[in-house]
């Protein structure tokens, strides 16, 4: 892969690539990307859908909206500065093609601030939830109307997949999503392939998908601009953009050390581990008595907080440009963080932050009540959507329909689009707004 092509200025939805001396002159190239994804009505829903306590009462838990602004500071600097040293290295792609370090930020943090946009309410559970309705539950009698990989994609139901969806679909008369630039879209998708077949190597690009099939094409289309190496040719499978590694490396980062803060700030997890597990990342620039000099627990954390990402960001760094080469071939196989020195440190913090943050009580009870709720909305709208299909719908079917949105797609022929229009909306809910639309379902709320 090269990066004159990775760098690819062309917007999903156009005809033709736009070349930079044509952009807006106050917002130039991919900085727009960044703004039509923070004034989406789909970003801004992340206000209310779980990071990691989900409907907490305080007001310093991190949401999908704070994590995903955090995540895409980090990305930005990680762009930067990686960017800087690739001009470096590469002269030619500043002096002919005139890219600064900027462009490289741009890019990666506008697909680091969206890189959550496609999850559903109450977390990763939220995902299993709607998963589990086609495989164990009762959306089980689609199965054999659907194709393998129609039927997977439902199983599997993927935030990341999901949000390739929500910036790409067609709008109301307007095609190709938020229109985007194609090296954006291509830094978003950690997992360029299809949901089958499902992890057919170790490499990181495996791990799990990043399109529905009703976007296969779409992908396809971003992969073959960017220039993306192909790795199969029984399914659709790509390697990774160079820049993804970026973006996994700041959202890496980011829940790593910030979820461990919240886990602090909320008393689960006692103060003294925050010295003790993080002091080897910190060591080189800790300054003890600037911390000592810290009258409040929040505060210091804070400061142990700010150090430990700043020693992430410079490690992801060094290892993205002592790799690019295998990068750039597709050969690198795992996430940066993984190659990182303080590997053990962050497996350590992980590892507490699972045992006293999220097989927390609170956080168990809440996703337990997640469950019920996205399981009554998929059930409740799925019949109402098929059964009117079908011509069989009931009165209270009709008055379920009026409620949703009239774009979605519940009218089509395709059982697939049927179905992926009822998870699409019900991805889209506020962890809020699918409370409500279950006491709604429930008789238990007017």
């Amino acid at each position: 892969m090269n990066w004159e092509q990775l760098l690819s200025l062309k917007r999903f939805g156009d005809t033709n690539k736009r070349l930079r001396k044509e952009q807006d002159e106050t917002r130039l190239g991919f900085e727009v990307d960044y703004d039509r994804i923070i004034f989406s009505s789909e970003f801004r829903s992340l206000q209310d859908k779980t990071q990691v306590i989900p409907l907490s009462d305080t007001d310093f838990v991190h949401t999908r909206l704070t994590h995903s602004l955090e995540v895409s500071v980090v990305g930005r600097s990680l762009g930067r500065l990686v960017g800087k040293k690739l001009l470096e290295k590469h002269p030619h792609l500043k002096t002919v093609h005139g890219y600064q370090a900027n462009d490289f930020g741009a890019i990666v943090a506008a697909a680091a601030l969206a890189h959550d946009i496609g999850n559903p309410p109450f977390g990763h559970s939220g995902e299993k939830a709607i998963g589990e309705f086609f495989k164990t539950g009762k959306g089980l009698q689609y199965k054999e109307q659907l194709t393998a990989k129609e039927y997977q994609d439902l199983c599997d139901f993927e935030g990341n997949a999901n949000g390739f969806k929500i910036l790409t679909e067609d709008r109301a008369g307007r095609s190709g999503g938020l229109r985007l630039s194609y090296a954006t879209l291509g830094a978003f998708t950690k997992y360029p392939k299809e949901s089958l077949p499902k992890k057919p190597t170790n490499h990181i690009a495996d791990k799990k998908y990043g399109f529905f099939q009703s976007e296969k094409e779409a992908y396809t289309d971003i992969a073959k601009e960017l220039g993306l190496i192909k790795r199969s040719e029984t399914s659709i499978s790509y390697a990774r953009h160079p820049l993804t590694f970026l973006v996994e490396a700041a959202d890496d980062i980011c829940y790593t050390i910030i979820d461990f803060e919240d886990g602090i700030n909320l008393g689960l997890i006692q103060e003294e581990y925050a010295l003790e597990y993080l002091s080897k990342i910190i060591r080189d620039t800790i300054k003890p008595d600037n911390y000592y000099a810290l009258s409040t627990k929040e505060d210091r954390i804070g400061y142990l907080r700010a150090l430990a990402i700043g020693s992430l960001i410079n490690e992801a760094v060094d290892i993205f440009m002592e790799n690019e080469e295998a990068i750039l071939n597709g050969a690198f196989d795992c996430a940066l963080l993984d190659k990182c020195k303080y590997e053990a440190q962050i497996n350590d913090i992980i590892k507490i932050s699972i045992e006293k943050i999220y097989q927390s009580t609170e956080v168990i009870d809440k996703e337990i009540a997640g469950y019920g709720v996205i399981n009554t909305l998929l059930e409740t709208y799925t019949d109402a959507v098929n059964n009117s299909f079908n011509g069989t719908a009931s009165n209270y079917d009709k008055l379920i329909l009026k409620g949703l949105p009239k774009n979605l797609k519940i009218k089509s022929d395709n059982l697939y689009v049927r179905l992926s229009s009822v998870c699409y909306y019900v991805s889209l809910l506020s962890d809020s707004k699918a409370i409500l639309d279950y006491k709604k379902i429930k008789g238990i709320s007017f």
